[in-house]
Formats: structure tokens, C-alpha cells, sequence
């Protein structure tokens, strides 16, 4: 453990908001990061761990607790229990990017579609990051974390994560509290071993993004560099000469609605169809068992929108800025709400407020932030 002297976090997020914070503490190795959250917790401080930056929205008054920066990286490769697949054990600062190109090259499929996401590893199954039809629950194993109520070290399977769209039991929601206080220490994933050819390519979306219209197999690196080519041609690649990539990726999500509210939006509004859980399986106890079982209730299926329509025809267009405002929506892709220079924590929940107000009054739909909201209320 480090500390450091603390640093403003409009320059260690890519929202670029939030002032220097009372404390912040660097943890190079896991060991660090146990102890250091271990030393927090027994003040009773109020805390928060920061990775990559990409995924917070602070607030302009300094935070009154410690900010701990999660620093630790490394890539080991097992063996998995299943032919044909590989697992990969990643400590929770590697970078999330750096990680998808290592699997591109070592020919292991599972997350080539989520390339160019920026953040760590550890941040990842938090919030199920996913892009193009692709989650980080289709290959995640399980995670190994510190929980603060206990301070105990565990490694959890997927299953208890409770991960769903953009969702897991470890997201602070629009503020509030997670339903489970811990932090990631590593990641473990299962991904297919491919060779040269690459993959068959199913889901809709990246055939989509892809270009692809009939059958066969593309190489990880194609669908690699077709991706980060998308996501540059949409701001969403960092970089700090183009004012577009001074946001959180994604400030909204993507709505998932009942089919029936999906049926009464215009039919140009893309949407995906979300698969109801067909494994599911009624458990009856021996004991009570009559002879007779219930039948299986039928299950509509959800519906995912894609929120950037909405904005867009909610008379939004990219580019849009209130008067006077150093915040705006990105001139290339109008789910970013970006940073043009030096725009208040303050400017950019006003931008966002705006925003969730005509797709309310347009649509019925209010929509939801994607960031963690540190010291800012929505």
C-alpha cells in the first residue's frame, strides 16, 4: 500500500469531473489491495476503488473518504475442465482492452466483440459489460473477492453474482448502495480455442456491426479490428485530441421492456428480442408431492430498445448542448455525453436530466445511467 498525495479525479476519469479526494491509496499487488482495503475498512471511512476511470460519474465536491487505485495486472492461463476451451485467470487492473487483444492473439474466443471497452478487468463483471450481443456472463467462471463485512478472501462462482443486463449484485445503482460490498481481486474466464479461420459469427448484433450476410467463419482479429474501427468511427475509442471521447462511453443503457411497450413504439425503434431463461427448472419437495404437476407458465419475452433512437427522436441530435454549457452530447453517437472542456460534474447532470425528460415525455420510458454516480444525484 501507498499513499499518495491525492489526485484530482477529473484527471483519472474520462468524464473528466470530480475534485482531488480527502485520501487515496495505490495497491500494486493483490496482497496490497487485501490489506489496504482491510486498513480502510477498520476506519470505517467511506471509500471507493478506481480502476480504469471509465465507468464513474463524480461529482464536483472533494470525495470525504479514500479513493483506492487498483494497479494490479497479469494474465495466467489454466487448463480447462472442458475440450476445447482454455481458462484464463486475470488479476482486476489489467486492462480490459489489453486483455481482449491478448485472447485475440492467442486464438481464444469468447470476448473479441467487447474490444475497445475501456476500464480494467476487475470492473467488468460489476456491471456485465457487453457490446454487440456479446456479455462477459457468456464466459465468466467465477471471480475471487474481499468482502467488506467480513474482510474475508472467496472465490464465487458466476452463479451468485446475480448478473443480468448491465447488472450484478456488486453495482452501486444510480447512487444507491450494491446488494454485496466487495471488490474484485481477479477474474477467471472460459473461452473457446479456435484456429486461423476463427469462428462462426450467430448473434444478430455483430453480424450487424460486422457486415456479415451469409454463413461461414471469420478470423478474431477481423472481427477485432472491425469493431475498434466502429467503435473510433462513434467516439467511443479514447483518445485526447477528438473532445467525443471525453465521456463514459455509454451514458445511458439500453432499455429492456416488457414485448407489449416494445410493440407500442414506432416499428423503425431497433430492438433485440432478450431470451426468457428456458432451463428453468420447478423444484418439488419428494414429500409433498401429489402426483400432479403444475404446468409451465408461459413467458413473454423482454425486449431490448436501443436507447440512442429514442434520444435522437426525442428531437435530441448529436451534438446538442444546452445554452452556455461546456457539456454535450458527442457529434458522433448520441448515447455519449461528453466533456468539452472543463464542463462541471453539475453541467453534465443537467445535459442528462434534460435528456431522461423529453424521452419521458416522448416515449413513457425513462432511461437509466450507466455510470457509477460518486457525489451526484440523477
Amino acid at each position: 500500500m501507498a499513499e499518495i498525495t491525492p489526485i484530482p479525479l477529473a484527471e483519472l476519469t474520462t468524464l473528466r469531473t470530480g475534485a482531488a479526494p480527502e485520501r487515496m491509496l495505490d495497491a500494486a499487488t493483490t496482497e496490497e489491495l487485501v490489506d489496504t482495503l482491510r486498513e480502510v475498512w477498520s476506519r470505517n471511512d467511506e471509500w471507493f476503488v478506481l480502476g480504469g476511470g471509465s465507468n464513474l460519474f463524480v461529482g464536483d465536491e472533494p470525495f470525504d473518504g479514500t479513493v483506492i487505485r487498483i494497479l494490479t495486472t497479469g494474465i495466467e492461463r489454466l487448463p480447462s475442465p472442458h475440450a476445447g476451451r482454455a481458462r484464463l485467470r486475470v488479476q482486476a487492473g489489467h486492462n480490459w482492452d489489453e486483455l481482449v487483444a491478448y485472447t485475440v492473439e492467442q486464438r481464444l474466443a469468447g470476448i473479441e466483440a467487447m474490444s475497445g471497452i475501456p476500464g480494467t478487468v476487475g470492473a467488468a463483471p460489476v456491471q456485465n459489460v457487453g457490446a454487440y450481443g456479446q456479455e462477459i456472463q457468456e464466459t465468466l467462471v467465477e471471480v475471487e473477492l474481499i468482502d467488506e463485512s467480513t474482510g474475508e478472501v472467496q472465490v464465487v462462482p458466476a452463479s451468485e453474482l446475480g448478473l443480468g443486463f448491465r447488472t450484478s449484485v456488486l453495482k452501486h445503482h444510480y447512487g444507491g448502495a450494491p446488494i454485496r460490498r466487495a471488490v474484485i481481486l481477479s477474474v477467471t474466464l472460459d473461452l473457446a480455442e479456435v484456429d486461423e479461420a476463427g469462428r462462426e459469427i450467430s448473434g444478430e448484433q455483430l453480424r450487424r456491426a460486422l457486415g456479415i450476410t451469409g454463413d461461414g467463419m471469420i478470423p478474431l482479429s477481423d472481427v477485432r479490428d472491425q469493431i475498434l474501427a466502429t467503435r473510433a468511427a462513434k467516439g467511443m475509442l479514447l483518445d485526447p485530441e477528438d473532445p467525443d471521447t471525453s465521456s463514459a462511453g455509454s451514458f445511458f443503457q439500453n432499455l429492456i421492456v416488457p414485448e407489449v411497450v416494445a410493440a407500442q413504439l414506432p416499428p423503425e425503434c431497433p430492438r433485440w428480442p432478450v431470451q426468457p431463461d428456458l432451463d428453468a427448472a420447478t423444484v418439488i419437495p419428494l414429500e409433498s408431492f401429489d402426483g400432479y404437476i403444475p404446468p409451465t407458465p408461459v413467458v413473454r419475452p423482454e425486449v431490448k430498445v436501443s436507447a440512442a433512437w429514442l434520444i435522437e427522436n426525442a428531437g435530441i441530435s448529436k451534438g446538442f448542448r444546452l445554452p452556455r454549457s461546456r457539456a454535450g452530447i458527442s457529434t458522433k453517437h448520441a448515447l455519449a455525453l461528453t466533456n468539452r472542456g472543463r464542463a462541471t460534474a453539475g453541467e453534465l447532470a443537467e445535459l442528462a436530466r434534460y435528456i431522461q425528460a423529453r424521452v419521458h415525455s416522448e416515449f413513457g420510458l425513462l432511461l437509466q445511467p450507466e455510470p457509477v454516480l460518486v457525489g451526484i444525484e440523477l
